[in-house]
C-alpha cells in the first residue's frame, strides 16, 4: 500500500519537479523512483537513503544532499512511525518523538543553507489532528513510566505543530514559509508495523473510514506550489484551508520550551546559525 509521501512525490514528479526521495529503505526507494518515473516520464527522481530515527544519519543525508543541489525549494517533512511499546533510537530517545518531531527538527535546521537560497523557500510539516489529544511530557518526554502508543503518537504530532509555529516565530528571514497540515486518516499501513496484534486488527477497522494516500497528499502538494500560500507561513492546514489547531499548541511557553529541548536533544547550539 502507497503511502502519501509516494503519491507527493509522483505529483510533483509529474509537474516537472527534481524530486530527492528519503528512504530509510534504499531498494524500496528505489523501487519507488522506477515506478514514479515510468508513470511521469520524469526522470530527475533521486534517492538519498537516510534512517530517520538517527541523527548522526540525518546530518550525513543532508550534506549528500546540498553536494548534489545547492538549493532546495521545498522541503516536504513526511517521516511518520507509530510503535505499541516504548523502543529507543541509538541516540536514546523514543522512537516516534524521535522520528516523527525530532527528525522534523534537525533537517529542516541542517538544510537550511539551501532553503535559504530558494526564492520562496517552503518547508512542509505532515502532523495530524491527533495533536488534539496530544501533551508535551517534559518530565518524561520518552513516557518510561506509562508509555502507551497512542499517547507517544499524539505528543510527537503536537509537537509538530508546536515546531511550525516557533520557527515562524523565530525565523530570521521573511522569505521562509512554513506550514503544518493535517493529511486525515489515510488509509495506508503506518498502524500495522511494530504493533501489537490488537493494535494492528484496530488499525485496519479505522483506516477503513479512511481516504486514499492520493487524497491524503493533496494538501502537501497544494503548500508545496500554490502561489495563494504565499504569505500563510506558520499555520495549520486541512484540505487546502487554514484551520485552527489545538488550544495548547498556540501556547508561546510551551513553544519556546519544546524548542531548547529539541535543541539540546539534537546538540545545536544556533539553530538559524551553522552548526
Amino acid at each position: 500500500m502507497c503511502g502519501i509521501g509516494f503519491e507527493t512525490a509522483k505529483a510533483l514528479s509529474d509537474m516537472g519537479a527534481t524530486i530527492i526521495l528519503v528512504c530509510r529503505d534504499e531498494q524500496k526507494g528505489l523501487a519507488a523512483r522506477e515506478e514514479i518515473v515510468k508513470d511521469s516520464g520524469n526522470k530527475k527522481v533521486e534517492i538519498v537513503p537516510v534512517n530517520l530515527s538517527s541523527q548522526k544519519q540525518i546530518r550525513e543525508g543532508a550534506k549528500t544532499i546540498m553536494n548534489l543541489h545547492s538549493k532546495i525549494d521545498v522541503l516536504i517533512n513526511n517521516a511518520g512511525t507509530w510503535f505499541s511499546k516504548l523502543i529507543y533510537t541509538e541516540d536514546n530517545i523514543e522512537t516516534q518523538f524521535a522520528v516523527n518531531h525530532l527528525a522534523y527538527f534537525l533537517i529542516t535546521h541542517a538544510l537550511l543553507p539551501a532553503l535559504r537560497k530558494s526564492d520562496d523557500p517552503r518547508i512542509i510539516n505532515v502532523g495530524s489532528d491527533s495533536h488534539f489529544h496530544g501533551k508535551i511530557h517534559f518530565y518524561d518526554i520518552n513516557l518510561t513510566n506509562k508509555y502507551h502508543g497512542l499517547r507517544a503518537y499524539a505528543q510527537s504530532k503536537l509537537a509538530n505543530v508546536l515546531f511550525t509555529y516557533e520557527f515562524d516565530r523565530r525565523k530570521d528571514d521573511n522569505k521562509l514559509s512554513i506550514y503544518c497540515l493535517q493529511p486525515g486518516l489515510v488509509k495506508t499501513d503506518i498502524g500495522l508495523k511494530h504493533t501489537f496484534s490488537i493494535h494492528g486488527i484496530a488499525w485496519k477497522i479505522r483506516r477503513l473510514g479512511g481516504v486514499t494516500a492520493k487524497e491524503g497528499a493533496a494538501t502537501s502538494i497544494y503548500l508545496a506550489t500554490s502561489p495563494d500560500v504565499q504569505g500563510e507561513s506558520g499555520k495549520y492546514w486541512d484540505r487546502c484551508e487554514v484551520k485552527k489547531s489545538s488550544r495548547s499548541s498556540y501556547d508561546k511557553d510551551m513553544a519556546n520550551r519544546l524548542w531548547m529541548l529539541s535543541e539540546k536533544l539534537c546538540d545545536i547550539e544556533n539553530y538559524f546559525g551553522t552548526n
